[in-house]
C-alpha cells in the first residue's frame, strides 16, 4: 500500500514539475521578426514561432521587405527584446521547422492580440484548432481592418495566403482630411513608412517630417 502511495505522489509531483517548467518565465534573448522570437529555455536557446499571427516579411530568402514588414519587427523588438516572457501553449508544441509554437505574454499582455490590435499582422496559421484565445485574436484583428490599421490601410495587401510580395500593392490614398487630429495624422504617417516613403504625400513642400500641422 506504501509502495502505491509513493508511486502516486511520485506521478503527482512530475506531472507539477513538468508544468510549472511549461510555464515557467524565460528571457526574449533575440527577436527575429515580427513573428518569430529566441529564448533561453533550460539553458538551450530555442526559437519561438508565435501562435495565430503571421506578420509581413522581412528575412524571407525569395521575398523582398514587405511593407509594414519593419515596423512589425520594431515593435517586437521594443516590446520584448530582453525582457522576461512566459509561453502558453496550445495544440502542436512545434512546426515542422521545430520551432515552439506558442503564446506571448509579457506584462500580463498577450503580444500576439497586440500585433493584431495595431494592423502589423492577420490571423493565420490554425494548425489544429480549436484554439483557446482564436475568437479573441480575431476580434483583435477585426477592429484592425475596421480602422484601415497598418495593413489593413493597403487595399488587397492582406490574402489568405499572405501579404502581396509586391511592396508596390494598392492602397486607399489618404489626405490630411481623413483625420481627426495631427496626433492621429502623424501616427499613420509614421506607420506608412515615414519620410522615407510617404506614399500619401502627407508631409507637403516643406518635407519636414510633421505632417497635417494645420489639423
Amino acid at each position: 500500500m506504501n509502495v502505491k502511495i509513493n508511486v502516486l505522489m511520485l506521478l503527482i509531483l512530475s506531472f507539477v514539475t513538468a508544468c510549472q517548467s511549461e510555464n515557467a518565465a524565460t528571457t526574449v534573448t533575440e527577436v527575429v521578426d515580427g513573428d518569430t522570437i529566441r529564448i533561453e529555455k533550460d539553458g538551450q536557446e530555442e526559437s519561438v514561432r508565435l501562435l495565430l499571427v503571421d506578420t509581413p516579411e522581412t528575412n524571407h530568402p525569395s521575398l523582398p521587405v514587405q511593407p509594414f514588414g519593419k515596423e512589425a519587427s520594431a515593435f517586437a523588438e521594443k516590446r520584448l527584446e530582453g525582457e522576461e516572457i512566459k509561453l502558453e501553449y496550445d495544440g502542436p508544441k512545434r512546426d515542422k521547422y521545430d520551432r515552439l509554437l506558442a503564446y506571448i505574454w509579457i506584462d500580463d499582455s498577450l503580444f500576439n492580440e497586440e500585433l493584431l490590435e495595431k494592423g502589423l499582422a492577420r490571423y493565420a496559421y490554425e494548425y489544429d484548432p480549436p484554439y483557446e484565445y482564436s475568437e479573441r485574436l480575431k476580434e483583435a484583428e477585426r477592429k484592425a481592418r475596421q480602422e484601415d490599421r497598418g495593413v489593413w490601410s493597403r487595399q488587397g495587401y492582406v490574402t489568405e495566403e499572405g501579404f502581396q510580395a509586391d511592396a508596390r500593392a494598392s492602397f486607399k490614398d489618404r489626405d490630411c482630411s481623413d483625420f481627426d487630429s495631427q496626433v492621429e495624422a502623424q501616427r499613420f504617417f509614421e506607420e506608412e513608412g515615414g519620410p522615407e516613403q510617404d506614399p500619401h504625400q502627407l508631409d507637403g513642400n516643406d518635407q519636414d517630417g510633421v505632417v497635417c500641422e494645420s489639423l
